[in-house]
Parts: structure tokens; sequence; C-alpha cells
């Protein structure tokens, strides 16, 4: 069975810009599904390894070195890894065997799971739900802790000198952006029933695209001297056009 994209986004492959062709095959499909969500789950449970990292270096600086040794991080590492493998596992499983009919198009420029279930021949409804206790609910409850981690890591500031606290507001400040832009289009696109959206093409090239190229610039900013060269040349290029 072939499956074709009928959105004008994007093609599935760069090749597919010199051919034109915007169709797949179902294991071709079966195996991007598999590989967005592994990739895209890692990175949730790593956001989460991430705000315990800055957990303990603000809030236990003197214990960091014990807590975060080596063996740990490699722990954490493989469980954020084994969560995404697992999470991509069950999506796969709930949508393989079900029955599709023709035309076999989806209003997409990626396989992913809602606009698959638009092509079922059978009711969705329990893998619905299936899907939104493993993507939804999945997204929205590690959206709450990190939010509840560095609420956390914000209010021990106050135990901290100045310069202390400015350190730590620019790590939080980076890491609560990147995090913001990730699971925000994320949860919109997962935390409801089974239906698919306009607007969800955008969002998903959002949260799958430019959010992983935005991450080195929102990590940089921090960064004392990438920051004055950026101004520098921000007044540079104004006093150009001034003149």
């Amino acid at each position: 069975m072939d499956i074709a994209y009928s959105s004008s986004i994007t093609p599935r492959l760069i090749s597919d810009l010199f051919f034109g062709e915007k169709t797949i095959t179902f294991k071709s499909c079966m195996t991007q599904l598999f590989t967005e969500h592994l990739f895209s789950g890692s990175g949730v449970f790593l956001l989460l390894v991430m705000a315990y990292d800055r957990y303990v270096a603000i809030c236990k600086p003197l214990h960091y070195l014990v807590i975060m040794r080596q063996r740990v991080c490699v722990l954490l590492l493989v469980l954020s890894w084994v969560g995404g493998f697992l999470h991509s596992v069950i999506q796969l499983s709930t949508i393989y065997g079900l029955p599709f009919c023709g035309p076999n198009v989806i209003d997409h420029f990626m396989c992913d799971m809602y606009p698959l279930l638009k092509l079922v021949c059978t009711d969705t409804y329990i893998v619905g739900v299936l899907v939104l206790a493993n993507g939804g609910l999945i997204c929205t409850a590690v959206f709450l802790l990190l939010l509840i981690s560095y609420g956390v890591i914000l209010h021990s500031l106050k135990n901290l000198s100045q310069e202390g606290r400015r350190k730590a507001l620019q790590t939080c400040g980076s890491h609560i952006t990147a995090v913001v832009c990730f699971f925000v289009p994320c949860i919109f696109i997962y935390v409801r029933p089974a239906k698919t959206f306009y607007i969800d093409k955008s969002l998903s090239v959002f949260y799958t695209v430019m959010t992983p190229m935005l991450n080195p610039l929102i990590y940089s900013l921090r960064n004392f001297e990438l920051t004055y060269a950026m101004r520098k040349l921000w007044k540079r290029n104004i006093i150009s056009h001034i003149k």
C-alpha cells in the first residue's frame, strides 16, 4: 500500500524536490512514524533531565559533582532513549495492524498518527484515546513537571548572590524558552480527540524543524561573548543603513 501526501508545504524527502513525488510505501511510512516519535519522545525526556541538572547545579552547587557523576549522567541519557523508544513502539503498535482504505491520501507533509487515523476503515475511538494517553498526556505531564521544577529553581534564587541570580536566570530563561517552543505546539496537536486541523501542518513544522534549529541560538544567548558580538553586529548594520 502506498500513501500520498496532499500537503503543499514540504515534500517527504530532499530528493522529492527534484523528482516531484509525494508518495511513500506503507513500510516507509511506519518507519518514518517510528523515527519521528523516537527522537521527539527522547527529546521530551532529555528536557526533563536537563531541568534536573539545572536544579542540582543551582540549588545544590556544592554537591553537583557528587550527584551528577558520570554514571548518573549516562543512566539518565539511556533512560531518556529507552523512554522515547517505548513511546515510539506503543504509537506504532496502535496503528500498524489497522485496516486502511482508499484513497490513502493524507493532508500533511509527514506520516503522523492523527492524519493516518483518518484513513482507517474502522472505529478509531479507542485508538485515539491510546494516542492521546501515550502522546498528549505524556507531553502535558512532562511540561507541568518542567514548569514546577523551574518554579522551584526560581524560588531558590533568593538565596544566591546578585551575580548568581543573573547567571541562573540566563540559564533557566534559555531552557524555558526551548521548552515552551516545543511543548505548546505538541500539546495543541495531541491533547484532543483524533481530529486534524489545517494549522497542524504549520505547528508540526515549527516543533519538528524550527525549534531544533532555534535551540543553538536560544542556548547561546546566555553566552556573553556571543551576545556582545551580536549587539556589535546589530549596531554596525544600523549605522550602515543610516549612512
